[in-house]
């Protein structure tokens, strides 16, 4: 039986020894890690690197951070096969070049982790007019993992693999949920990433944590309308809590708390890379479809997910979440019409 998320089992999970690497052939196979350059995603990517991975794709917003991985990379494991490739997730027209580069030149494509995130604890608008983590986390993320179903469908019928999306998401979704203030609204997502329904309380403090609860939701949606016969595992594991960039952006007490819990708790980054690595190529593959995955294991579901009215609202979500992202490029309904019937 999967865990239950209680604070003893979470701290556990936390400060026990931690499993070693999952380790597997990669040899002729693409691995796609979004926010490459640095931390968790880099680490992973000396993971793969170390698995012999045909190509590893380290899709990165800063040219000069990305170069300089693809080099770190080079350096410290003797690795030459990392390309980079730019994406701004939080710019919708450079997630469409990326995927548009993609299909022009990426040919297959086995693993896809999405990892890149933020956690600025304000309220940034992007040029879209989202609120940056929404975006980012969220949609941006969403919408490349639905770009890209066509290419590893295509990867999985070619070359007779089965491709995995590996949505990052984070044990910190079990603190928060999706209020009756937004689930009374037509539009869930929207209203979590409206100004003035963050003004409220601690919300915009939590809004990362929404986003890797819409992270799993996502994972889990997208494993269900995906036929049973598809090839392609779509899993959300979480890295615990790591020494990392990712909260480099918070200011006063915030950061503070921040920076003492990870002198206190916190793993070293490769452990947490670790984590995302084994919902990439470890466990059974069908055990692992639409799962949260936490410590290198699969782990019962955020509590609400398993209600029924928080599966409707799971579904609201994912109906929503096409549409939206329909707008933004016409190809998410025809491939939510072919791929994602089931």
């Amino acid at each position: 039986m999967p865990p239950e998320p209680t604070i003893m089992n979470r701290l556990k999970a936390q400060t026990c020894k931690q499993p070693p690497v999952v380790e597997a052939n990669l040899t002729g196979k693409t691995v796609v890690v979004l926010g490459a350059s640095t931390g968790i995603g880099f680490e992973s990517c000396k993971h793969f690197a170390g698995m012999n991975a045909g190509k590893i794709i380290l899709a990165c917003r800063s040219e000069s951070r990305g170069r300089a991985a693809v080099e770190k990379l080079r350096q410290e494991t003797g690795y030459t096969k990392g390309e980079l490739w730019i994406v701004d997730l939080a710019d919708f027209r450079s997630v469409i070049s990326f995927v548009d580069k993609y299909e022009r030149e990426g040919g297959r494509l086995d693993i896809l982790l999405a990892n890149a995130a933020m956690e600025p604890g304000k309220f940034i608008p992007t040029k879209d007019g989202w609120e940056s983590t929404m975006q980012v986390n969220y949609l941006a993320t969403s919408l490349v993992v639905l770009l890209l179903i066509p290419t590893m469908e295509r990867t999985a019928r070619e070359c007779g693999t089965r491709p995995r999306i590996v949505s990052v998401s984070s044990e910190l979704m079990y603190d928060v949920g999706f209020e009756q203030d937004a689930v009374a609204q037509r539009g869930i997502v929207k209203t979590l990433a409206d100004p003035e329904y963050l003004k409220k309380g601690a919300r915009m403090r939590q809004q990362y944590s929404i986003t890797k609860l819409l992270n799993l939701s996502f994972t889990r949606s997208l494993t269900t309308h995906l036929p049973r016969t598809s090839p392609l595992i779509a899993v959300a594991p979480a890295p615990g809590f790591c020494v990392s960039e990712l909260r480099r952006d918070l200011t006063g007490a915030f950061k503070h708390v921040a920076k003492v819990m990870e002198t206190l708790i916190a793993l070293p980054t490769e452990v947490g890379a670790r984590r995302l690595v084994a919902g990439a190529v470890g466990g059974k593959e069908d055990e692992l479809r639409g799962q949260f995955m936490n410590r290198a294991e699969v782990w019962k579901p955020h509590p609400d997910m398993e209600t029924e009215e928080g599966r409707g609202v799971e579904e609201r979500i994912w109906v929503e979440t096409l549409e939206l992202l329909g707008k933004v490029d016409s190809r998410v309904k025809a491939i939510a019409e072919r791929y994602l019937s089931g």
